[in-house]
């Protein structure tokens, strides 16, 4: 698949799945716009090696996405450099564990701010230059939990299900424009979020790292294995081709099994 002459924005992608998909999508040709959290230094080496290893022109810009101004400056930084967005990608996303009764308030609302207000906001504004061009691709990083709950991730839950819910409207309100909308839903992959939770897994049953992956994986994933960043990378890098033109407002599940259940 050919994409030289697009040019990506991919939130939340200095790390992780974003990252994955950012590299799969700049090793078919297309421009990259960064973004995310980390050492300035590590970024810029991120960007440099991107850049140089695939050919392609790669920006960062740092917008926090937990307000709508910052949506909009990252937005303004893709239209400006590298001009345009034909591909967005919206990964970026946060989590917080705790029963309904418990959750923060304060944690409730960071978390539907950045798992989906952010989406909205960057999806609205990115969307009058794919209509006026006649193509385009938005790819909603969602989860397994934008079809099914856990306990203990209300808003986490609750911003997936939205998210599966904005890109239903998005991909009618698009249908027949040439501008795609789709979202993804993977299952366990070993992201520094899920890592974080295998962590409070082994410390709380007194487990080694191994064993509390095991038993993570045990409890939803029938498959026993992690969906890796790449073949989500490689699912979105299918969602922007040719072959998926007619494919909008779908939820496409990677999660060994989660969901069959």
């Amino acid at each position: 698949m050919d994409l030289k002459g697009k040019a990506a924005l991919v939130t939340g992608s200095t790390s992780g799945i974003g990252l994955a998909v950012a590299r799969a999508l700049a090793a078919r040709g297309a421009d990259i716009v960064l973004n995310g959290l980390g050492d300035a230094g590590a970024i810029e080496d991120l960007r440099a090696t991107l850049a140089h290893e695939h050919g392609v022109r790669v920006s960062f810009h740092g917008a926090d996405l937990s307000a709508p101004d910052g949506a909009e400056a990252l937005v303004a930084h893709a239209q400006a450099d590298p001009g345009r967005i034909d591909i967005l990608v919206n990964n970026a996303g946060i989590q917080h564990v705790a029963p309904v009764e418990a959750f923060p308030a304060e944690r409730w609302d960071a978390v539907i701010a950045i798992n989906l207000s952010a989406v909205f906001h960057t999806t609205r504004l990115a969307l009058p230059g794919m209509k006026a061009r006649g193509w385009g691709r938005i790819v909603n990083i969602a989860s397994v939990h934008g079809l099914v709950a856990s306990a203990h991730k209300a808003a986490y839950v609750a911003a997936k299900h939205g998210v599966v819910g904005l890109t239903k409207v998005v991909g009618l309100e698009t249908a027949g424009s040439g501008v795609t909308c789709n979202a993804v839903c993977p299952g366990w992959v070993l992201t520094p979020l899920v890592q974080a939770q295998v962590d409070a897994l082994a410390q709380i049953r007194g487990l080694d790292g191994a064993t509390a992956r095991r038993q993570l994986l045990e409890e939803k994933q029938p498959s026993r294995q992690f969906v890796t960043p790449e073949q989500l990378g490689d699912l979105t890098v299918f969602l922007c081709s040719d072959a998926a033109a007619q494919m909008t407002g779908s939820a496409l599940v990677m999660d060994g099994g989660w969901t069959a259940q």
